[in-house]
């Protein structure tokens, strides 16, 4: 019997002579026959815990094999980790203060970033009591902190402009006019290769959230800039868009979202610009100008309407428009 065994069993007979007489040694040996079939591993304070450890392993392993992209199942991963690390107990130990203490320790996260930790701490609680491998579920009594309410970074026209002129590189010119025309998302722009554009229809498919597949469009702006690009580049690499230096290779995330913030630094930008924020300046610009409301959600892959009108802050001459058009007098 290892070490972690013997602790075991010292630990049971000390705690049963306090409550009535008994033999030790008889009591010891006989508990020693019990436990030889077991291996009995002693969990130190700073580690993490096996059970929890072994059940993180069977929720990813599911996730995955329902469909989750790898991003998503990346994002679960980092952020049962950090618990796991924090929250040294079995699974069915945990309780909902435990979990209160966890989300609290991040005072200095938006509540945006903390309601995003609870979300999968839900969906993996959830999932082990539908599971049935847990009795309750800690989670089930938290509800989310309230959002902030912000509005969307969008750049007005004057400010598209100011980060079209600031381009140096065809690249970066081709950047700018796809993610703006399509209003993809970062990662639907970085996963698309050269034989996914069609230059007839001026569109292509993307795979955005849930591995959904959708259309979007280009402008000829963007077009004409994607083909200048295209045209001048040296490599073979089928990604749409490659690094600058050898060994040429698909841009990553990181890439595009610094390339960007080169671009609005050298524009003078007083906002802060990222890929996201262009995809905002798609909604919020196109609704402005009269665009449907639902046909924007389904070129920005939104299933939910709301998601979209979020997107979406008119501007004040545009209300004012709509208030003298609409009224009735």
């Amino acid at each position: 019997m290892n070490n972690a065994g013997e602790h075991l069993i010292s630990e049971i007979v000390g705690y049963i002579s306090e409550l009535v007489p008994i033999d030790v040694v008889k009591t010891k040996n006989k508990l020693s026959q019990v436990i030889s079939p077991y291996h009995v591993q002693l969990v130190e304070n700073d580690e993490v815990h096996p059970d929890l450890h072994e059940k993180i392993k069977l929720f990813l392993s599911s996730k995955k094999i329902e469909g989750l992209s790898k991003n998503t199942l990346d994002s679960y991963k980092l952020e049962l980790r950090i618990f796991s690390e924090q929250v040294k107990k079995r699974t069915n130990e945990i309780s909902t203060a435990d979990i209160r203490v966890f989300l609290g320790s991040f005072e200095h996260l938006k509540m945006s970033s903390v309601s995003r930790k609870l979300s999968v701490l839900k969906s993996f609680f959830g999932w082990l009591t539908f599971e049935e491998l847990l009795d309750r579920d800690p989670t089930a009594k938290l509800k989310p902190p309230k959002k902030e309410k912000r509005l969307p970074k969008a750049l007005n026209i004057e400010e598209l402009e100011m980060l079209r002129e600031a381009c140096k590189t065809n690249r970066q010119r081709a950047l700018i006019e796809v993610l703006y025309a399509t209003g993809c998302r970062l990662s639907e722009v970085q996963q698309l290769n050269q034989r996914d554009i069609d230059f007839n229809t001026q569109s292509c498919k993307v795979i955005g959230k849930g591995d959904k597949e959708r259309e979007v469009y280009f402008s000829f702006k963007a077009i004409y800039h994607l083909r200048k690009y295209l045209m001048n580049r040296l490599d073979d690499e089928q990604a749409l868009f490659v690094t600058e230096r050898k060994p040429f290779r698909r841009l990553s995330h990181r890439g595009i979202q610094r390339e960007i913030g080169i671009i609005a630094k050298e524009a003078k930008l007083e906002k802060m610009v990222s890929p996201h924020t262009l995809r905002h300046t798609f909604a919020t610009l196109t609704i402005n100008n009269g665009a449907d409301l639902v046909a924007v959600q389904h070129l920005l892959g939104h299933s939910d309407p709301s998601t979209t009108q979020g997107y979406a802050v008119l501007s004040e001459e545009r209300k004012r428009q709509a208030h003298k058009k609409y009224l009735v007098q």
